[in-house]
């Protein structure tokens, strides 16, 4: 058993997915829209239309938050962070004329995180259409037990990442919840729900 949950830990989908800031705050924020909704649901000392309420706000919210998270970190702040490294750096820094955009870098990470029996064999059989032919890259892919994952790369596309984790998540995202959430609940029919909770109370 121990050996399994240590082949598990280190297993290399495992580890990219931990170095990802988008994945991790993807992931969690997932787990959050169903966790709380669902704890909120079995509470046994909320009357039923108060955790529906309740439940269905929360929901709401996560999914705005994971909506708005998604729609600027990937096209706005990851792709910007790699095309202002590559204006930074770039003279002193070769490796960013390696790759011509965020996309290709990513691609050749992926598989540069993976070990070298796993990667011969992709490039194998992709090898007429394999789209690391040039600078050397299909070469430090086969030949390199630890490919050159060209971390400073990866350093910039994280930190663009995780500025706008903060700004997607601590002010973008609560600003839209607040103007869409009680129009959407309306729209279920919560809101008068709501209101006749009230007045029998």
């Amino acid at each position: 058993m121990i050996n399994g949950i240590a082949s598990a830990l280190s297993n290399s989908a495992l580890v990219s997915i931990t170095q990802n800031t988008a994945a991790r705050v993807s992931i969690e924020t997932t787990l959050k829209s169903i966790g709380r909704p669902g704890f909120i649901l079995i509470d046994n000392e909320i009357d039923p239309q108060t955790k529906k309420y309740a439940a269905t706000k929360e929901f709401l919210y996560q999914a705005i938050c994971l909506a708005v998270y998604l729609a600027v970190i990937p096209p706005i702040f990851k792709n910007g962070s790699f095309k202002l490294g590559k204006k930074i750096f770039g003279k002193t820094h070769p490796e960013f004329a390696k790759f011509k955009d965020l996309r290709e870098y990513l691609d050749y990470h992926k598989y540069a995180c993976k070990n070298l029996n796993d990667r011969k064999a992709f490039l194998n059989k992709i090898k007429s259409k394999n789209r690391f032919m040039h600078d050397g890259l299909r070469e430090e892919l086969l030949n390199n037990e630890t490919a050159n994952k060209f971390d400073l790369i990866k350093g910039c596309v994280e930190a663009g990442t995780f500025a706008g984790s903060i700004l997607g998540l601590s002010i973008l995202a609560p600003q839209i919840s607040h103007y869409t959430i009680h129009p959407i609940m309306k729209a279920l029919g919560f809101e008068e729900k709501k209101k006749n909770l009230k007045v029998n109370a």
